[in-house]
């Protein structure tokens, strides 16, 4: 008789109320092929925009969850052994096939990293796909270098916290942008130099301590601020749209004459299996371990409490990252 897992899946679009508990098949793995007893995952915007019905390619029903982590439950082709500390992300999971919000996930072994580490799985959970958005958003499309300044553009999310930190590590002078003045020692305490509290219309803010502009912003709010942001960057400097706190996928109108200044460059960051592979998590992890970086977990949940996981992320009530323990 096939082993069965507790899962969540998603058959229809709609409020959090639509994920529900269900008993699935534990997925078999085939050569080439990793079976992960999932014990943590992060949760995600886009996968709260996949839920209300943002994501046309993904197909339901769906078990949601693009990134994973836990240990391995079998390797066919050899690639791991049975018990390895394991973190997956991207390359089409949760997505093109189920993903992390259950007891078990099957995944190309291509897009899976070992760790050799101590840490809780709360804070394991936490790290993979943050980290690999921060992380790729700074080095790969911003190409940070040491003395740029940096704006961060919605500085208290957890890819916000997480890039401050790595940043300051780098050497950068690192402004981040709050909309709750309460947040200001938390941001300075996680590396920021400057805190602007976020009004909608940052630049004039900006001008006044960085009279040129700042050499690189990093775009977490998206569409709705993404104009103001390009307004805050020097000439020559870049401007790198990696989320959509904001949750707005578009302009209504865009005329890149009148929203681009001149010489200032826009770029994107959305980051795949290939990102997710060549950041160096085993690095990170180390840091951690030795107390040099501390990522920042806004609350924990049961996989059973999933619905209300959502709810706390779609209403922005966690100041980090939300973790859920399977």
């Amino acid at each position: 008789m096939a082993r069965t897992m507790k899962a969540v899946v998603i058959r229809e679009a709609g409020g959090p109320e639509v994920l529900r508990l269900e008993r699935l098949p534990v997925p078999v793995p085939r050569r080439g092929e990793v079976l992960i007893r999932v014990k943590a995952f992060g949760l995600n915007r886009s996968e709260l925009f996949t839920r209300q019905g943002h994501s046309p390619n993904v197909q339901f029903p769906r078990v949601l969850g693009i990134e994973a982590t836990g240990l391995v439950e079998a390797a066919p082709g050899g690639e791991f052994e049975p018990g390895d500390v394991v973190v997956t992300a991207m390359g089409g999971l949760g997505r093109a096939f189920d993903g992390a919000y259950a007891e078990y996930t099957r995944v190309p072994a291509a897009q899976v990293q070992k760790l050799e580490t101590r840490l809780s799985w709360e804070v394991l959970g936490a790290i993979p796909e943050m980290l690999q958005t921060a992380w790729g958003s700074l080095f790969k499309s911003l190409r940070l270098q040491q003395g740029d300044t940096l704006l961060i553009r919605g500085g208290t999310t957890s890819v916000g916290l997480a890039a401050a930190v790595l940043a300051k590590r780098h050497g950068a002078i690192v402004a981040a942008t709050t909309r709750n003045p309460a947040r200001e020692e938390a941001l300075r305490k996680n590396g920021a130099d400057q805190v602007f509290i976020d009004n909608g219309e940052l630049a004039p803010q900006v001008r006044e301590i960085f009279p040129c502009g700042v050499n690189k912003v990093l775009e977490l709010i998206g569409t709705s601020t993404l104009l103001d942001s390009l307004q805050s960057a020097r000439a020559g400097g870049v401007v790198c749209m990696t989320g959509m706190v904001g949750n707005r996928w578009s302009f209504a109108e865009f005329s890149p004459m009148g929203a681009i200044p001149t010489a200032v460059n826009l770029t994107t960051y959305s980051g795949g299996s290939e990102d997710f592979m060549r950041t160096p998590l085993q690095e990170f992890v180390h840091l951690i371990e030795a107390g040099e970086f501390s990522p920042q977990i806004g609350r924990t949940f049961a996989l059973d409490d999933i619905v209300e996981a959502h709810r706390c992320m779609e209403e922005n009530q966690a100041l980090g990252k939300i973790v859920v323990l399977v």
